[in-house]
């Protein structure tokens, strides 16, 4: 079975439900390198956002990682790199 995959469309849709679109950006897939801080998305969105990924994906993410994702570029990588992860009672 192939594990899931996180996709820049994923974040974008939970980014917008939980954060809302900053006024005057248009967050599409050229922005992935862009700084979530340049996007308009403070700490408290971020969280937010990793609370909600959290809920949809069955990761736990660590807040840390969370903020420390600078772009959606990198948090995508992290949160594929939880799901990558096998989880206790399945087979890779």
């Amino acid at each position: 079975m192939t594990p899931r995959q996180f996709t820049f469309a994923d974040l974008r849709r939970i980014l917008i439900e939980g954060a809302g679109e900053a006024e005057g950006v248009q967050l599409g897939q050229d922005k992935v390198d862009v700084t979530f801080a340049d996007l308009g998305y403070e700490s408290l969105a971020m969280l937010e956002t990793g609370s909600r990924i959290e809920r949809e994906f069955g990761v736990t993410l660590d807040d840390s990682e969370v903020i420390d994702a600078a772009t959606p570029g990198d948090l995508i990588a992290v949160v594929n790199a939880h799901l990558a992860v096998p989880t206790a009672g399945t087979s890779a």
